[in-house]
């Protein structure tokens, strides 16, 4: 078994970029071979990840497999199970809870390791802080900028304001990083104090929620705790999947227990987090299957249109001029993540304020010249085109070829699609690599694969495995 599988990797090593090796492959375990069976069981460490193998090099691994072995084999594709963190003693939380018990019985701690009880009680902050939100007064509806990406949660938000804790509730909001989560739900909890000033809302990370349950076992308050929460009339609760780290049960069952309570008494639950509810790992099923009860939306990465319309709001606020070139530019260098293109756009600013130079394309691209260079060396067209034609299973060659069967023509768009999106090239130089097709022609598939994958969920979902594929 081991044999064999150092074998595969020195044989993918030989036919996959570096980048593709270390991003897909290396993270790949063998992990048994089913003689009777004729199978071979392959762990990858995420359900998106083992999908994207499968789909890519599941074929590759049967014929390296069949040519070990000498016999058909059945490849399968599993995620790595989470090897549990070592505990000094097995955490319980009791049906009911008992204040005098110590805290090490009832709490799971942050790094599920004992803590000691303690006798002497802290003052308690929870009723000084009980009117104080957290909210970040900066974030609001009125700078949220709204595309395609975030329409549908945002009308949804609106709504929340408008009908707190009955039309959805709770409302579930999802996304990779930088999406814009946290914004939308400022937004919400500020413009629901604006209308109701006299109401108690808190907004709060998963991680504070579990170190104030914490400290309110070991202060002997935990009634006090649970008020505290109980009376609020909205909870916003950031990064919900942080519950699953460690299996804190003890947390989770408080938790289970303060949402029923706010959704019996009609109090608003906001939650966030980077996967769908049925994804979310070390979360017990009846919180999962809670989540699901209202609504789930997934904010998507910004499309071009609202990353250049993000940079010239953020320029707006900062007072500084932004040419709409320079923020096409910008907006199509980075294309997944907010906070990496408000980082690029305050690395252009500062770099023009201190030349005391207005901000041109020249000057940006000297601004930004790492994230230039990275890029550059990291993708290109050649590596997009054989990417795609892996993922379509046909010859790199038919990227250049005048064959015109929608097997081929249309995974030739795509790839055309996906080296405007992720290269600086312009469309006729896109084109000369593409067998000297005119620019209209490379114009036209950019224009038709942007379209079809907003309303093609299996599209979108292949051209995200594609980006992750050629990103690494």
């Amino acid at each position: 078994m081991l044999l064999f599988w150092q074998a595969c990797l020195s044989q993918l090593k030989k036919e996959l970029t570096p980048q593709q090796f270390k991003a897909w492959i290396a993270p790949l375990s063998a992990e048994h071979f089913d003689e009777a069976a004729a199978s071979l069981r392959i762990l990858a460490p995420s359900r998106i990840k083992a999908d994207a193998v499968a789909k890519q090099f599941g074929e590759r691994f049967q014929t390296m497999a069949q040519e070990y072995w000498g016999k058909p084999v059945q490849v399968i594709f599993t995620v790595k199970a989470k090897a549990a963190r070592p505990m000094m003693s097995k955490p319980t939380m009791p049906q009911s809870i008992n204040l005098g018990q110590s805290a090490e019985r009832l709490v799971d701690t942050p790094d599920n390791t004992r803590t000691e009880p303690v006798t002497k009680s802290a003052p308690s902050s929870l009723k000084a802080n009980k009117h104080l939100s957290h909210l970040d007064s900066s974030l609001s509806f009125s700078n949220l900028v709204s595309g395609k990406a975030n329409q549908l949660p945002k009308m949804v938000a609106m709504e929340v304001v408008e009908q707190p804790g009955k039309k959805y509730n709770p409302f579930f909001i999802y996304g990779s990083v930088g999406v814009g989560k946290t914004h939308l739900m400022h937004a919400i909890g500020n413009a629901f104090l604006e209308h109701n000033p006299d109401k108690n809302v808190r907004y709060l990370f998963a991680n504070t929620y579990v170190s104030e349950i914490v400290k309110a076992y070991q202060n002997n308050r935990f009634e006090e705790f649970k008020q505290y929460y109980q009376d609020l009339d909205m909870l916003l609760i950031d990064d919900i999947q942080f519950f699953g780290d460690g299996k804190k049960e003890g947390t989770q069952f408080a938790f289970f227990e303060l949402f029923e309570t706010l959704i019996r008494d009609n109090k608003q639950i906001i939650i966030t987090s980077d996967r769908y509810p049925k994804a979310l790992e070390g979360i017990q099923e009846r919180l999962r299957s809670r989540f699901e009860s209202g609504i789930s939306i997934e904010i998507e990465p910004p499309e071009l249109e609202m990353r250049v319309a993000i940079l010239l709001k953020k320029a707006e606020l900062e007072n500084i001029p932004l040419p709409e070139d320079v923020a096409f530019f910008i907006a199509k260098l980075l294309r997944a993540n907010v906070r990496e293109l408000e980082g690029a756009l305050r690395k252009v600013i500062a770099y023009s304020r201190f030349h005391k130079e207005k901000i041109t394309i020249d000057n940006t691209k000297t601004a930004l010249k790492d994230l230039l260079n990275n890029n550059q060396e990291h993708i290109s067209i050649e590596m997009i085109q054989k990417v795609v034609a892996d993922f379509y299973k046909i010859k790199v060659a038919d990227m250049y070829s005048k064959a015109r069967p929608k097997s081929i023509a249309y995974p030739r768009q795509i790839a055309m699609y996906l080296a405007k999106e992720l290269t600086q090239k312009s469309l006729p130089e896109i084109g000369e690599r593409f067998g000297g097709r005119d620019h209209t022609t490379v114009l036209h598939a950019i224009r038709k694969i942007s379209e079809t994958e907003r309303s093609d969920s299996q599209l979108h979902h292949e051209i995200r495995l594609l980006e992750q594929l050629i990103k690494g």
